[in-house]
């Protein structure tokens, strides 16, 4: 599983002045209201992923990612309104001094590009840098400095080449463009794939097949590189959540992927759940046989256990089947293996798989151990709360196996059913989840005692 930990970790390093003080006339000029409008679509084209789609909702860009978008604005940008590009604006600029010492920058600027940059020995401090292009082998030489403690020989970097102006332009000499990310080889690996994949699709639909080498490509479309980086670090985040791991108060599996089922066929049933390997017979609690004054089958419940921790229970009444699940990947599974085994016996009400509603912190999606957090009582009465009223919404007016298909409305009318309906309601009343999770029905029944026209019971 990729950690979180192992996506986007933001460098920052010191720039040239004078390269710093041209960044920010650049800047000022993207600023000016003729230039705004350029300036947003730019910058909304290099985050899309974070404009447009999933992961705008549940993670915000690094720092970096900003950085390096106002960068492909003065660099690489060519505006869509007929406008020079920001470089071409400063350099036509009269109005004001430019020092040649700031000038010099513009070149090197309009020539730099994104690339994915591996150490090829491991820094030393006080000496340069050698680092060599995963994309086409380009080699690079990058000052060093204090910040190399930063940078490993088995995480790439994602960053702007800009050349050293000082440098012969045949020479491999270049400087830092302020900002880079970190990942590991194999999410690098897997950022330049999906990269080059999207350049194969541009190329067929197209019919081009002259992107030009990578230095080429990534000027013109280096901000693709960067949406590869914000799939991944969608990727990583969802992953890091799935594999939240819920716990009640008492330190037990929270079981929030829930499926309801109604049922005829107890002998059927209880044969078909016994005879499954994986499943083993649990103890009903009590609260499952409170209240019963007739004669019913027995209830019976079987768990499933990893690592001697449960993560799935089935619950087995007279004319229910409740299966609890710690993951909605999970209850799919036993989903599809009831259905297989129990065909048409199966008549399903309802569901839930929301996970509780958290904000991991920085630390917990960072953490190499799952992230396990405690689900209060409060929460999960709510989420069993909202299941049944959403699963019973409808309930009166639905045929139930055990009336002879009439819904219990309408059965409720006939005098030889009004029994029937009243035990139906009572059996799901005494059975109710919470009575095990909680220690009291998470729902009203007399709600639907009032939906079939019975007066309401007390306790």
């Amino acid at each position: 599983m990729n950690r979180v930990s192992d996506q986007g970790m933001g460098l920052w390093v010191p720039r040239p002045h004078t390269l710093d003080a041209i960044l920010a006339r650049l800047d000022r000029l993207s600023l000016r209201p003729e230039f705004r409008m350029q300036r947003e679509g730019a910058l909304a084209r290099v985050l899309k992923p974070y404009v447009e789609g999933d992961a705008g909702r549940l993670v915000a860009p690094l720092e970096q990612e900003i950085e390096m978008a106002s960068l492909y604005l003065f660099c690489d940008y060519y505006p869509e309104d007929g406008q020079l590009t920001l470089i071409e604006q400063l350099r036509d600029v009269i109005t004001e001094h430019i020092p040649e010492e700031e000038r010099q920058w513009l070149d090197p600027l309009k020539h730099s590009y994104l690339d994915v940059l591996k150490l090829t020995s491991p820094p030393v401090a006080g000496q340069d840098l050698l680092l060599q292009s995963l994309a086409d082998g380009t080699k690079v030489v990058l000052p060093g400095g204090e910040w190399i403690k930063d940078l490993t020989m088995d995480r790439p970097l994602l960053t702007r080449i800009i050349h050293d102006p000082n440098a012969p332009l045949e020479s491999d000499r270049a400087v830092w463009a302020g900002c880079g990310v970190t990942m590991s080889h194999t999410d690098a690996k897997a950022l330049l794939d999906m990269t080059s994949d999207w350049r194969r699709e541009m190329e067929m639909s197209t019919g081009s097949f002259a992107l030009g080498e990578w230095k080429e490509f990534t000027k013109r479309f280096g901000y693709m590189v960067l949406w590869a980086f914000a799939e991944q670090r969608l990727a990583a985040l969802i992953d890091a959540a799935v594999h939240v791991e819920y716990r009640t108060a008492d330190d037990q599996s929270y079981l929030y992927a829930i499926a309801l089922y109604d049922h005829h066929e107890h002998r059927t049933f209880t044969d078909v759940l016994s005879g499954m390997t994986d499943l083993s017979p649990e103890k009903p609690d009590p609260a499952d046989r409170q209240g019963a004054t007739v004669k019913r089958p027995v209830v019976q419940q079987w768990g499933q256990r990893e690592s001697g921790r449960l993560v799935a229970r089935l619950t087995l009444t007279a004319y229910q089947l409740l299966v609890e699940c710690d993951s909605p990947q999970r209850l799919d599974l036993l989903k599809h293996r009831l259905a297989a085994a129990l065909g048409f016996s199966l008549h399903f009400r309802g569901e839930t798989v929301v996970p509780p509603v958290r904000q991991l912190s920085v630390a917990e999606l960072m953490s190499d151990t799952r992230p396990r957090l405690v689900v209060t009582a409060e929460e999960e009465r709510t989420m069993l709360n909202q299941f049944l009223e959403k699963t019973y919404l409808e309930w009166s007016d639905q045929p139930h196996v055990a009336l002879g298909g009439q819904t219990p409305r309408h059965a409720a009318l006939t005098p030889s059913m009004t029994g029937k309906v009243g035990e139906l309601i009572d059996d799901m009343e005494r059975h109710d989840p919470g009575r095990r999770r909680l220690g009291t029905t998470a729902f009203d029944y007399n709600r639907l005692r009032a939906h079939v026209g019975f007066e309401e019971k007390t306790d």
